[in-house]
């Protein structure tokens, strides 16, 4: 392995390290910042409605359209997916074979993509058969 792939793959790891972090300080610092307006509105002495409570706490996993964000993704990594097959072939110019594995890497990418999109038009059915009264789920 080359010094330049090495590189390359510690920089991949970083960045993936780097966006885990940043999505735990994130959810960390809104959980404080909530918590810190209701301490403030109750040393304020105002009445809090419990309602208003359970609104300003509520977490993500009550996400009201989660076939929106798997749609998302899929077109996310649909896109990347063929990003890393046209960084591919520049890659072929600088050395032999390279353009065939990233075409590799990015079908593989493609396929998750794929899948995010199928599993989005899936709970966006199943959420449609919900609302109308049917339950439209098949394992």
């Amino acid at each position: 392995m080359s010094a330049a792939a090495g590189l390359g793959a510690l920089g991949f790891w970083l960045f993936i390290a780097a966006v885990v972090v940043a999505g735990i300080w994130y959810d960390a610092k809104k959980k404080e910042t909530q918590q810190e307006t209701l301490r403030r509105v109750v040393e304020s002495g105002q009445q809090l409605d419990p309602e208003l409570i359970d609104r300003m706490l509520k977490t993500n996993d009550e996400n009201e359209r989660p076939d929106r964000e798997l749609k998302v993704g899929g077109v996310i990594t649909v896109s990347a997916a063929v990003g890393l097959a046209i960084f591919g072939y520049f890659l072929e110019k600088l050395e032999e074979g390279l353009f065939d594995v990233m075409l590799g890497v990015g079908l593989l990418v493609g396929f998750v993509g794929a899948g995010l999109l199928i599993a989005g038009k899936m709970v966006e059915r199943w959420n449609r058969g919900d609302k109308d009264g049917r339950s439209s789920r098949s394992y």
